[in-house]
């Protein structure tokens, strides 16, 4: 239903679009707590007004006091009365204005995080849903921001600053024409505190250009930023530079300037990285000659004495390596003069830059620099000379290959940040990771003589680690690296190697330097190159045979018991890469026979290894027990029983405070994996399982846990599925409560929620009809409320065909001009190409005729958009549905339809024959529910819970053309001479071949 219609005026009571604010108890607090005059009506959907008065402001303190309290009990309440009164009229203001006017410095933080995350949440509007911040409010924000951000102190304005981005994001520049301007306008005030706040916002408004795609809306939107951004911000750069030189030596004033420097080369980069702009290009010689003035810069004011901390030198000096490898990439001909100046000063920064933390962001963007050079064809003669490579393998690559003391206190007190850059490519600012980079683009070019080069240090670097292990361990490390690194010419995350350097023996090095390694007995000894032994099955896993990846399985199984977190998640990890890896046929490399030796020992350590300290929620052992199920299939029955104890007390451990979103997605799946295998093999299990989970799924229900509502709704449907006879009493105890409204209020819920109900219908239909009859407009009215929206009218056509296929037909009977009404009255309003490949046809339009309606729905919608329907099943369906209304409809043939006889036979037989139309309009680009700002649990589905695609025709008709052949022959024999008379005159010749064709197979003729 649309915003603008009474419920009144609904064909059946849906209960799902009056909103008075966020819940019933949440208007109740806001009624007393916020003092709202209880006299203001309430429409759907319409929002009510909070005063701007100090007893609002002193309850909204009172709040956001509660929750920072670390009791989950005094901050959750708190946290569910904000969001219940955040969809009311001068929320919003109410907290900037406890942000301006509060005296307590931490209440102005939380006001300003709120704020931020309320923007974050609902400034976006979506297309058919209910905007969810009036517009008085957003006015009002929008004139007020900017300035209050400006005045605020820094950890303030960080937080207003990215809400500005938000909204600009939104609503830059179309309906904020003026930020621009009123930004630009405050360089002028002198005062850095203001002008950094402003090179802030514009860098978070700015820097979506590094990775959007190119349109010309957003080559609309870059023009009018240059042209209104572009001279003052060349004119602050010269005189920020200019200031540096006058306050040389005021540290104080230093640290500000070069605040601004960073901020603004990083706006350069954004500017300039998706064309060069012809300013930009005008002014190169202004910014290039600047950016090598900085580079060369050493001002010992600005050296810090932290060790680990970046400080502004560095971070200037990285940001403009960064720039200077985005023009050598992209604009090397404009860039070309300059080239040879950066180069040397980067060299020179490289070979005097120390290994400590610190510089390791600005080594890596220096070593990337050169990365980027050396792979251009015309810039390989700076690299041709033998001693030039020589040169930068030792001074530059093997000294930042090396593992260094900050390395080994993040592998054993950091480990899940080691881990993430590690193994997960977030490794990017890592010296190894640029270093590893620059081998790769050497190799582009000059692959012999690197590999000669470096084949000289690995054997060094080995020789040295055989002399004494024990001390000389971290020289084996940078061979396996630097063995790695040469060896890597492509690579995937699902694939690992793809391409590899064929003059290295990837599989000798495997048997004589890792396999003994991971042989050894103890397996906490040297857990670095345990480690990185375990790496190099993972990446190598394509170019080491089977027959050794075989032998290294037990060895793997043996390492989930380290007690280095590092060492026994990548050995989960490699296990779970190796079980997913494919053979012949596409089938999996290795067999369940293969791995059945170790079945105990692997499903053991996998469950202890989760007990281990600091892996109690680690996603890649969980990960690799649900692919060990999946690949074991029932061989694991005989351990459901023990396995699905602890999956169960697990599930209920991480529901108290859920943390960690691929964990917990992988041990859902992990639990729908022990129903499917153990009930395919004894159906009668499924009650044991009920037994096991529904106790922890009325406790997750109870407490709202809303990051696994989906994830329950999902395993019940899988559970229910797996029923065979009626649905038990106590499902049907809860289907009332699905048609809550407050549970279809989130995004996330909705697909599982669907699933859900498709279920019961599929298993209980009857049961529903006689003993739920009064909850079917219930049921009707959440389709309703689905196909109102663009982004879940899917869902709603999900339903209806269960409703349709499943329900008996007098129970619906009496709604079906109801839901036609409803269905036409979408595709007038807003047809959509998604909306159209959920077919009408699936409906059985034929109870339409009326009004003169069918007519128009046949050749305004059906005949030309047919074209675009999808999937075999659909086809099918759709074919059954059209070969119906052409043969068994009597008014196709007597009426003023009979026009649109042919052509609804031409566009039948373009379904069958035609290419797929997969065109969608530019206007129909739908926004998922995992791209929405904000924070709100999103849907992921479950692979294992999965249901088989369902074909309701499946049983009638096996082959729709044959059954088209057979029908036309029919219907000639009740008809004879018009059906050959109207095809053959209104029907194109291609389309007649075809027909013919299917007359053919069938062996029918028409008479």
């Amino acid at each position: 239903m649309r915003s603008g219609r009474s419920l009144a005026a609904a064909p059946f009571c849906l209960g799902l679009n009056v909103r008075r604010s966020s819940g019933g108890r949440g208007y109740c607090l806001l009624q007393c707590a916020l003092r709202i005059p209880s006299s203001v009506p309430v429409s759907p959907q319409e929002s009510l007004a909070m005063e701007l008065s100090d007893a609002n402001l002193q309850t909204l303190t009172e709040y956001l006091k509660k929750t920072l309290d670390p009791d989950p009990a005094i901050r959750r309440p708190a946290e569910k009365f904000l969001e219940s009164v955040e969809g009311n009229q001068n929320y919003p203001l109410l907290l900037l204005t406890l942000l301006e006017k509060s005296q307590d410095n931490v209440i102005k933080v939380c006001a300003s995080v709120t704020f931020k995350n309320y923007i974050k949440r609902n400034w976006r509007i979506v297309e058919d849903e209910p905007n969810k911040i009036c517009e008085a409010d957003r006015v009002a924000i929008k004139a007020n921001i900017v300035h209050l951000m400006l005045s605020s102190p820094e950890q303030i304005q960080k937080q207003l600053s990215d809400a500005i981005s938000i909204i600009g994001r939104e609503d830059f520049p179309q309906k904020w024409p003026d930020l621009l301007t009123e930004m630009v306008n405050r360089f002028q005030s002198g005062d850095f505190h203001v002008i950094n706040g402003v090179l802030r916002t514009a860098h978070s408004l700015f820097k979506r250009y590094r990775h959007e795609f190119k349109s010309n809306e957003l080559w609309t939107e870059i023009k009018l930023v240059l042209d209104a951004f572009a001279l003052p911000l060349t004119n602050l750069f010269k005189a920020t530079i200019e200031l540096c030189s006058t306050h040389a030596n005021d540290a104080s004033a230093l640290r500000i300037l070069f605040s601004s420097l960073i901020l603004i080369s990083k706006l350069f980069y954004s500017l300039n990285f998706q064309d060069l702009p012809e300013f930009f290009e005008d002014n190169m010689e202004t910014w290039m000659n600047n950016f090598h003035t900085l580079l060369t810069l050493d001002n010992k004011l600005l050296q810090t004495d932290d060790e680990e901390e970046a400080g502004l030198l560095e971070l200037l000096k990285s940001q403009i390596c960064d720039n200077a490898a985005l023009y050598a990439q992209k604009y090397d001909e404009e860039f070309q003069r300059y080239l040879p100046r950066f180069v040397t000063a980067i060299w020179n920064l490289l070979v005097t830059t120390g290994q400590e933390v610190k510089y390791d962001l600005l080594v890596s963007n220096a070593i990337q620099f050169l990365a980027s050079v050396c792979e251009r064809p015309h810039y390989k003669n700076l690299f041709e000379d033998q001693n030039t490579l020589t040169s930068i393998c030792e001074k530059v690559i093997v000294p930042n290959m090396e593992f260094r003391a900050a390395d080994e206190e993040a592998f054993e007190d950091n480990s899940e940040e080691y881990i993430r850059r590690d193994l997960e490519g977030s490794d990017i600012d890592t010296r190894r990771r640029a270093a590893c980079d620059l081998v790769r683009g050497l190799c582009k070019f000059f692959e012999g003589p690197v590999t000669g080069i470096f084949s000289g240090y690995v054997n060094s670097m080995l020789q040295e680690y055989a002399k004494n292990p024990s001390v000389n361990w971290k020289h084996k490390d940078a061979a396996i690296y630097l063995v790695t690194s040469l060896a890597s010419k492509a690579q995937t995350q699902k694939h690992g190697i793809t391409q590899a350097n064929e003059l290295v023996n990837l599989t000798e090095f495997f048997v004589n330097h890792i396999l003994p390694d991971l042989k050894s007995p103890n397996v906490n000894e040297f857990p670095v190159l345990k480690a990185d032994g375990i790496k190099y099955i993972m990446i190598f896993r394509n170019q080491v045979p089977k027959e050794h990846l075989l032998v290294s399985i037990p060895l793997l199984i043996n390492h989930l018991q380290a007690e280095s977190i590092v060492v026994h998640t990548y050995a989960a990890h490699a296990l779970e890469r190796l079980f997913t890896m494919r053979g012949p046929n596409n089938a999996t490399l290795f067999t369940a026979a293969e791995i059945a030796p170790f079945v105990e020992i692997l499903l053991t350590n996998l469950f202890k290894a989760l007990t281990l300290p600091g892996s109690s929620e680690n996603e890649y052992i969980m990960k690799a027990i649900m692919r060990s199920f999946s690949l074991l299939q029932e061989a694991i029955i005989p351990y459901i029983p023990t396995l699905i104890t602890q999956l169960t007390q697990k599930l209920l451990a991480v529901s108290k405070n859920p943390s960690k979103p691929h964990f917990n997605h992988y041990m859902f799946e992990a639990i729908c994996l022990s129903i499917r295998i153990t009930c395919k093999a004894n159906p009668a299990a499924v009650v044991n399982f009920e037994e096991a989970l529904f106790l922890v799924f009325t406790e997750i229900l109870q407490n709202d846990v809303q990051e696994f509502i989906p994830y329950v709704f999902q395993v019940m449907s899988l559970l229910l599925e797996t029923h065979k006879n009626d649905i038990p009493s106590s499902y049907m105890a809860l289907f009332p409560h699905l048609l809550q409204p407050v549970l279809w209020e989130r995004t996330g819920n909705i697909p599982a929620l669907v699933r859900l109900l498709q279920a019961f219908l599929e298993r209980g239909s009857n049961t529903i009809a006689s003993a739920a009859a009064d909850k079917i407009p219930g049921l009707l009215g959440v389709f309703q409320k689905l196909i109102a929206s663009k982004a879940n009218d899917h869902q709603g056509f999900y339903l209806l065909n269960s409703i349709i296929e499943h329900m008996p037909p007098e129970s619906v009977d009496q709604y079906r001009k109801q839901i036609f009404l409803l269905l036409f009255q979408r595709l007038q309003n807003s047809k959509t190409t998604k909306f159209i490949k959920n077919h009408l046809l699936k409906h059985e339009i034929s109870f339409a005729l009326m009004n003169r309606m069918f007519g128009m729905v046949l050749e305004k919608i059906i005949i030309p958009e047919i074209q675009k329907v999808s999937g075999n099943v659909e086809k099918k369906i759709c074919a059954v549905g059209i070969t119906k209304l052409l043969t068994e409809c009597p008014p196709m043939m007597d009426t003023e339809y009979t026009k649109l006889w042919t052509p609804l036979l031409q566009s039948l037989i373009g379904l069958f024959e035609l290419p797929e139309d997969d065109t969608v309009p530019d206007e129909e680009h739908f926004i998922d529910i995992e791209d929405t700002p904000g924070y709100q649990t999103a849907f992921s589905q479950l692979a294992f819970a999965g249901k088989k695609e369902h074909d309701p025709v499946g049983q009638m008709v096996n082959n729709p053309k044959i059954h088209l052949a057979q029908s036309l022959h029919k219907l000639s024999t009740a008809c004879p001479g018009r059906v050959p008379s109207m095809v053959s005159t209104s029907l194109n010749a291609e389309a007649l071949q075809y027909l013919q064709g299917y007359l053919q197979a069938a062996s029918v003729t028409l008479l």
